[in-house]
């Protein structure tokens, strides 16, 4: 029988949290560890809400089997209806049973068929190839039946929990396991400028949903109504894809990620689909996302220069202005800071200018990603820049104008998760202070009252159109704030010089893995090509 917390027992939920990471420590890769763990997550979250939906159920239509079974009473409330052997207390029940990795794959099998909006989240016969004993399986179930909301009092228990281990093992991986994982800070800071209250809300490299999280969380800190939002969006990789689908499923957030993960500019499964809002963070530099040869008529580049093989980030500021609706779409997305200032999408960027897409651009400070510790920027795309009234706030025409804002000296606040027993990760974030602070700059720039807005050295600026020119079309904002210690400057040269070595050192590590690894099959009579 699983252990369950003792009434009065203080205990954190941090060190709960902490226990089920370490269940499986020295059994499987880091992506099969975190796919379990979040999978029973899942199956735990999801069976609590059914239970107490059943109790609801029968206290208006009393303890009617036919009735307490019928899912279409469960499915009415955004709760998902799981089978009697799916159930997280059948599978508390059988903790200790020699094929409890059976049973948990039977059980997460039956409820990705019982619900069809579940199709394609679940890792499917996770648990039987995971590699881990009946005692190892039954420690993690014991961890995460101590996750209870009648213990953690939390407003927002699941989104916690959730956030916690999507943040974990991003800190605990790659740098390509960092991507499907956005600082919360600097989500809720996008969502906090762009105001995404009503419309639909669209990320075309969703990673684990963390944008469509906080869009929604947006609405409930402003007394908004989430059903007004709807949320699209896509995912190039599988297991990413599916961290999403159950990010969002669980929270009982409705959207739309294609019926599959593929690649956006290779494979848009929402062409021809217009959008008011779009928050991104698409993988940074990316090379190789096209063949010589391809997409080189694409209309998404229509009006433009073609994007370049050999760095992806102009071509996904291409696809997010093709996606916006044209009378008042905004998006806000993170870009590395090389492509403030990269001559090679000079065209590109010039364009942008010159079309006016261009609303504000804010440098964030270095350190707040778990896989880089290079800075990046924020930029906010506007297709309509015109005077107007939105959200009650009546905002000047910004035509040819840019707000820039550089917060790398915001660097005071730091963050840190243990990822091991003797290591700790820290990070820079943004406060909810420094959050209001940067809205109320930005608003003020808006706003129709020109004497709200005023530049501040070293932290803002409002450039038009012809300094921007003078500049060669650079975006860089230390080119326009006025800085008393030069030495704050970007060397963009230097930094990319810094990325590319970076990204050779581990295809280096990588390839000398594989030779290791190569030579080791070799070692017991194994033939490798």
């Amino acid at each position: 029988m699983a252990k369950t917390i003792k009434k009065g027992k203080e205990v954190s939920l941090e060190s709960v949290l902490w226990d089920c990471r370490v269940a499986l420590r020295g059994v499987g890769t880091t992506e099969k560890n975190r796919d379990a763990v979040i999978s029973l997550v899942f199956l735990k979250f999801a069976g609590d809400k059914f239970e107490k939906r059943k109790e609801e159920i029968k206290n208006e239509h009393g303890d009617i089997p036919m009735v307490c079974e019928k899912p279409a009473f469960y499915n009415a409330k955004n709760v998902f209806y799981i089978k009697d052997t799916a159930r997280w207390s059948y599978i508390v029940e059988n903790a200790g049973a020699n094929d409890i990795a059976i049973i948990i794959d039977q059980a997460i099998a039956d409820i990705e068929d019982m619900n069809p909006s579940l199709k394609g989240a679940l890792s499917l016969n996770l648990f039987a190839n995971l590699g881990a004993d009946k005692s190892k399986i039954k420690n993690l179930i014991n961890n995460i039946n101590q996750i209870d909301e009648e213990v953690f009092h939390e407003e927002d228990l699941i989104g916690r929990v959730y956030e916690y281990f999507l943040r974990l093992y991003a800190a605990s991986g790659t740098k390509e396991d960092g991507e499907f994982y956005t600082p919360s800070c600097v989500v809720k800071l996008i969502s906090e400028l762009i105001e995404p209250y009503s419309g639909t809300v669209y990320d075309p490299c969703c990673g684990s949903g963390g944008m469509f999280v906080q869009s929604i969380k947006f609405i409930e800190a402003h007394h908004g109504n989430k059903k007004n939002i709807s949320i699209i969006g896509q995912e190039s990789q599988a297991e990413t894809w599916r961290l999403c689908k159950m990010n969002l499923a669980i929270r009982g957030i409705s959207h739309n990620l294609g019926e599959k993960n593929a690649s956006t500019f290779t494979e848009d499964l929402h062409k021809d689909k217009k959008v008011d809002f779009i928050m991104a963070n698409p993988p940074f530099n990316l090379k190789n996302w096209r063949n010589e040869d391809e997409l080189t008529n694409d209309a998404r580049w229509r009006g433009y220069a073609l994007p370049r093989v050999s760095n992806a980030n102009y071509a996904w500021i291409l696809h997010m202005i093709s996606k916006l609706d044209v009378s008042h779409g905004i998006a806000g997305f993170l870009l590395a800071n090389g492509a403030l200032n990269e001559q090679d999408d000079l065209e590109i960027r010039r364009k942008l200018i010159e079309n006016d897409k261009v609303e504000a651009i804010i440098v964030l400070p270095r350190n707040m990603f778990y896989t880089t510790d290079i800075s990046v920027t924020l930029w906010i795309l506007n297709m309509n820049k015109k005077a107007t009234i939105s959200n009650g706030r009546k905002l000047r025409d910004r035509t040819h104008e840019v707000l820039f804002m550089d917060l790398r000296t915001w660097d005071n606040n730091i963050d840190e998760i243990m990822i091991d027993k003797n290591k700790k990760k820290k990070k820079v974030i943004l406060n909810d202070m420094q959050i209001k602070n940067i809205k109320e700059y930005y608003n003020n720039w808006q706003s129709e009252e020109a004497s709200r807005y005023k530049d501040v050295p070293e932290l803002c600026k409002s450039v038009t159109l012809e300094e921007i020119k003078a500049n060669s079309f650079s975006l860089a904002p230390s080119k326009y704030i006025d800085f008393v210690d030069h030495d704050l400057d970007i060397d963009y040269e230097k930094e990319m010089i810094r990325i590319q070595s970076e990204m050779k050192d581990i295809m280096r590590l990588e390839k000398e893995t594989q030779k290791l690894l190569i030579n080791a099959f070799r070692g017991i009579g194994y033939e490798i090509d």
